[in-house]
């Protein structure tokens, strides 16, 4: 038989630093074409347990993708609601260690909500989903367009397989991405080829600092993310359940400053800017 998708066409209302903003209609679909059989255990028996500091397995690579582009209605809402809002200061600080007039490559775009502010520079946004890079091409393109900028460049492709020359970029950025890598250490070393020699790698992550903090970081994504994300969606198979599930899996700041070095990266460091919702890394080519 044939797998059904999930669909969700709900209204709902969302209250933000005190304004009650006018109800939207958001459409929250699952898309499934895969076939599965009737006496197959439940997909929250089998996924989720291939996830680790290194990467992700491929059959829940595969779920991953779909659920991030079941986020994409609310993708900024809820990001902003299970960060307090701080991640926009936090991209605002990636940004703002851009040099002018680089060549700037983001790695895991989504739906452009970093690019899009990204001024002076000649912009490549990346992503595996082509239905981020359509939310990303209208936004970021708008944004350039009223600045007069040049449109930036959109390429559907991994981390692990980017179809660059060697040494092209400047700066490569992954801003809530690299959780996501499906092969962190490949990924890594694919960055490293298409940057430029003196090029720097800026990743932007909710790492912990040991597994203990984790703990406590699991339960923010878990119950404060995941309980609106569950009003938000209305049910309880929301796409922000796999939030939790890569938190889990991630690793420490100091593990991925280790696999930096490993991957042939100098002058890494890492910066603390929220404890078990935000890290910042560092590396340069």
């Amino acid at each position: 038989m044939e797998r059904r998708t999930s669909s969700l066409d709900m209204m709902f209302t969302l209250w933000v630093k005190g304004d009650l903003r006018a109800v939207q209609k958001v459409d929250l679909t699952l898309p499934s074409t895969a076939p599965t059989r009737s006496n197959e255990p439940p997909v929250e028996a089998t996924l989720g347990r291939d996830v680790d500091s290194a990467g992700i397995g491929d059959d829940d690579w595969t779920e991953l993708q779909r659920n991030l582009e079941a986020s994409l209605p609310v993708y900024d809402r809820v990001n902003r609601f299970g960060t307090l809002g701080f991640d926009q200061r936090w991209r605002r600080g990636v940004r703002a260690l851009i040099p002018p007039s680089s060549k700037v490559l983001e790695v895991g775009c989504g739906p452009g909500t970093f690019a899009e502010a990204i001024e002076g520079c000649e912009v490549t946004c990346l992503d595996p989903i082509p239905a981020m890079l359509d939310a990303a091409r209208a936004r970021v393109n708008g944004a350039r367009a009223a600045r007069g900028e040049e449109e930036a460049t959109f390429v559907e492709a991994t981390a692990e397989d980017m179809p660059f020359e060697e040494d092209s970029f400047d700066v490569v950025c992954c801003l809530f991405s690299f959780r996501d890598f499906h092969d962190k250490p490949k990924g890594l070393a694919e960055i490293l080829r298409v940057l430029k020699p003196g090029g720097q790698l800026i990743i932007l992550d909710a790492a912990k600092l040991n597994f203990v903090h984790g703990w406590f970081g699991w339960l923010w994504m878990k119950l404060w993310m995941g309980t609106y994300a569950r009003v938000v969606c209305g049910k309880r198979d929301h796409p922000w359940r796999w939030l939790a599930k890569t938190y889990a899996g991630f690793g420490t700041s100091k593990q991925y400053r280790n696999m930096l070095v490993e991957t042939g990266f100098t002058e890494v460091r890492s910066r603390l800017l929220f404890p078990g919702m935000a890290t910042r890394w560092h590396g340069s080519k």
